[in-house]
């Protein structure tokens, strides 16, 4: 299922691009606030990063489409359960994603422009493990809704948006729903 949206993703860019207007490539950094919603998770929002690149494709002058290639760090940590074994309360738990949204631009003048759109994840670390009695504890990819806004300033675009998954990301059978959720603020720098 992931492959065949990954497929249609690439196809929507690829058609963008050839009736684009306009083109540019560029690379992002930032920090990335993110949280596991979940029963077994502790509440609260934990300091990671996010680094990669991205394309923007002008459709004209007020819309663009904005595929990118993110590698971002979600942190957590895990609290008490007392109906299955696993790590113990405190834990740290460090998730590693390819995050890969496609992004409708829309722009509010030369300053402003709003984002939203779809991100595809794919967890870099399956291994994740929660504990001796578990194995894998989280599913291989995340699909999540953004929303955003970024100031642009010449070469420099300073962003922030929010990230909620939709899908869950809990590979343990008797679990709560995991549902990751990040906020987002970072740079981008026009290269192309």
């Amino acid at each position: 299922m992931q492959k065949i949206i990954l497929s249609l993703c690439f196809i929507v860019a690829l058609s963008a691009a050839a009736s684009a207007q306009s083109f540019s490539l560029g690379g992002k950094v930032g920090a990335n606030l993110g949280k596991v919603d979940g029963q077994r998770f502790k509440d609260g929002y934990n300091f990671g990063y996010v680094l990669g690149a991205y394309a923007e494709l002008g459709i004209s002058k007020t819309i663009a489409i904005q595929p990118e290639l993110l590698f971002s760090q979600t942190n957590t940590t895990y609290k008490d359960s007392s109906d299955i074994i696993l790590s113990k309360p405190g834990s740290k738990v460090h998730l590693n994603y390819l995050n890969i949204p496609v992004l409708l631009n829309i722009n509010a003048g030369k300053l402003l422009t709003f984002q939203l759109g779809p991100q595809f994840s794919v967890l870099m670390n399956k291994d994740q493990k929660l504990g001796e009695e578990i194995g894998d504890a989280f599913k291989g990819g995340d699909v999540a809704a953004v929303l955003g806004a970024q100031l642009n300033v010449g070469v420099i675009k300073v962003y922030g948006r929010y990230n909620i998954g939709l899908n869950n990301i809990s590979d343990v059978t008797n679990s709560d729903k995991w549902k990751s959720q990040a906020l987002q603020f970072g740079l981008g720098i026009k290269i192309l």
